[in-house]
């Protein structure tokens, strides 16, 4: 069986025929709904059984993926509960009352308790979680330097630059050409803040979905015969605060977060 890692890897396997018979626009969004586990394979009317099969042990592995994020999760759940949040919130920047460790994610409150039981008005997702308890639990409350570098120069991101540029990357671009104004509503929506040109892109916008994590989308508008482009961007301090993986998993949920963001305004084309 042949293993499916990314939306174009399933992509591939279709006839690009945009028959909307499996009820997504294109065939690229059909791939994109079977990644995110919203579709099955077996949906596409185009396809045999013997192509069908091999979405087995893509799923079989995601499955695996999944679960490996829960242990994740509730290991850390269990270090919460023995750490001393207060020193925590201290160091990281959080606040601390009443029992209850609190920080921004996003713009919005995201608490933790001593036992380890997440309090917010936002959705929990796994994406989010594991990262702010790592945070908590291993940042190191270094303040950022104001000087960007690429997921690249991260440690171990040369390692998995094809991964972020496939699902952080590429997602958020496709949604930016789609939706031009997506920046504006970023500003707005989630606490995101216009910097000066940098770069040399068009746009520029900062978020902080941690305290101390800081990340700058720049993207540039398409021009003449050149294509658009993003870049995603890090303050060089982000290791010391964070780990790579975590960094590509909040990374990665931002990008499905403008995807959903832009569909519920009625853009999803493309997706």
């Amino acid at each position: 069986m042949t293993e499916l890692k990314t939306t174009m890897d399933i992509f591939k396997l279709l006839d690009k025929s945009n028959c909307q018979k499996c009820g997504e626009k294109t065939c690229l969004a059909f791939a994109a709904a079977v990644f995110q586990n919203r579709k099955n394979l077996s949906e596409c009317p185009r396809l045999n059984g013997e192509t069908i099969s091999k979405v087995t042990f893509q799923t079989e592995n995601r499955n695996v993926v999944d679960r490996n994020r829960e242990e994740i999760f509730n290991k850390l759940k269990k270090e919460i509960q023995e750490a001393d949040l207060e020193e925590r919130a201290r160091i990281t920047g959080a606040r601390y009352k009443n029992g209850k460790l609190t920080l921004k994610i996003l713009g919005k409150d995201f608490s933790v308790d001593d036992q380890g039981d997440i309090f917010t008005q936002i959705h929990v997702n796994l994406w989010v979680a594991i990262p702010f308890f790592q945070y908590i639990l291993r940042g190191r409350g270094v303040e950022p330097a104001g000087e960007w570098i690429s997921f690249r120069e991260l440690s171990e991101g040369m390692q998995r630059y094809n991964f972020f540029q496939k699902q952080c990357e590429e997602p958020l671009k496709r949604v930016a050409d789609v939706y031009p104004d997506l920046f504006d509503d970023m500003i707005h929506v989630l606490g995101g803040k216009a910097v000066k040109e940098q770069f040399r892109s068009d746009i520029s916008v900062v978020l902080h979905p941690l305290p101390k994590l800081p990340i700058m989308v720049c993207y540039w508008k398409p021009e003449q015969e050149l294509e658009s482009s993003i870049g995603i961007y890090f303050d060089r301090t982000a290791n010391r605060n964070l780990d790579t993986g975590s960094i590509f998993s909040l990374s990665s949920g931002l990008a499905q977060m403008f995807k959903k963001f832009a569909g519920r305004h009625g853009h999803t084309n493309g997706f």
